[in-house]
């Protein structure tokens, strides 16, 4: 990892240190640059997101190859740090060491790793297996161990509430902060009560690391905004399927209009202009760059050394 890279890394600690923070999800690196430039601190790699775009649900289809080619894209298209969904971690301890390297290698700020059988489902389906306690404390202790910058950021989720019941969540979530886990995910919470109920059984345990949750839309968690998570004791709140739920809607619409009426006319104050495309890519003379000039996704114009 670079210098640039660590200082994502220990800006990402910053921030879940000192105050509650949204985290919207993006699905592609020029989502990324929106995020950035809506004035976003962080962002957040959803695999269920990176399947959706692949064409396939998100049942562990996509290797740690795929995740990391696409994760690294978007982190690297931004200033911000990115936390990415690393699912079961691919395999066995060994397996979620090298998702770390790979991870930490490609510019990402953090992994979550969920307690899920790698045959894995949405955490909000019924239906789920979870692997021993001890067998994801293993991925997280190697998680720990491979990586190089300490301030690489390893969240254990875990998706007990719906499997075991929300004491089982407690008590494993736990066992992977003595693991060495850095932030607690407890997936799938089913009351703004629990989730307070989690944040301060975990606090009576002794155990202080970052709580996330997650705002998934349309499963078993009620929606809860920033504000009311900082009064039950989260750090971090994810919203990693929102952009591109309300993108695929408003395709689906534009699509169905310009279908029936064989124009997209009425559409053009919905759209972001092409200067406004190219303002985002950091794209600022149209007509293309000028000899001894590159350029840099979402940052100025930059001078060739």
């Amino acid at each position: 990892m670079d210098h640039k890279g660590q200082m994502k890394t220990s800006r990402l600690r910053e921030l879940l240190g000192t105050r509650t923070i949204a985290i919207p999800g993006a699905f592609n690196a020029l989502i990324a640059m929106q995020i950035e430039r809506a004035g976003y601190e962080a962002l957040y790699v959803s695999g269920a997101a990176l399947s959706a775009c692949r064409g396939i649900p998100d049942i562990g289809l996509l290797t740690l190859t795929d995740v990391t080619a696409e994760a690294g894209r978007i982190a690297q298209a931004v200033s911000i740090p990115t936390i990415v969904d690393a699912d079961t971690g691919y395999g066995g301890p060994q397996a979620a060491a090298e998702a770390a390297t790979a991870f930490e290698e490609a510019g990402l700020a953090g992994m979550q790793i969920e307690d899920q059988e790698e045959a894995k489902k949405c955490g909000h389906l019924p239906g789920k297996r979870l692997v021993p306690v001890a067998d994801m404390a293993a991925k997280i202790e190697a998680a720990v161990h491979a990586r190089r910058d300490p301030n690489f950021l390893i969240v254990a989720r875990t998706d007990a509430r719906g499997v075991e019941g929300f004491d089982a969540a407690v008590r494993r979530a736990l066992t992977y902060a003595e693991a060495g886990a850095d932030a607690l995910f407890p997936e799938a919470l089913e009351s703004a009560h629990e989730f307070g109920t989690f944040a301060s059984e975990i606090r009576k345990g002794g155990v202080t690391l970052p709580l996330i949750a997650n705002m998934t839309e349309f499963g078993k968690t009620p929606l809860l905004s920033v504000t009311e998570f900082e009064s039950l004791g989260y750090r971090g709140v994810l919203f990693p399927v929102t952009a591109l739920r309300t993108a695929l809607r408003a395709i689906e619409a534009l699509l169905a209009e310009l279908k029936l009426f064989g124009t997209q006319r009425d559409w053009l104050h919905h759209m972001m202009t092409r200067q406004e495309l190219y303002n985002l890519l950091g794209y600022i003379n149209s007509q293309g760059p000028q000899e001894g000039e590159r350029y840099e996704p979402g940052h100025e114009r930059v001078s060739r050394d």
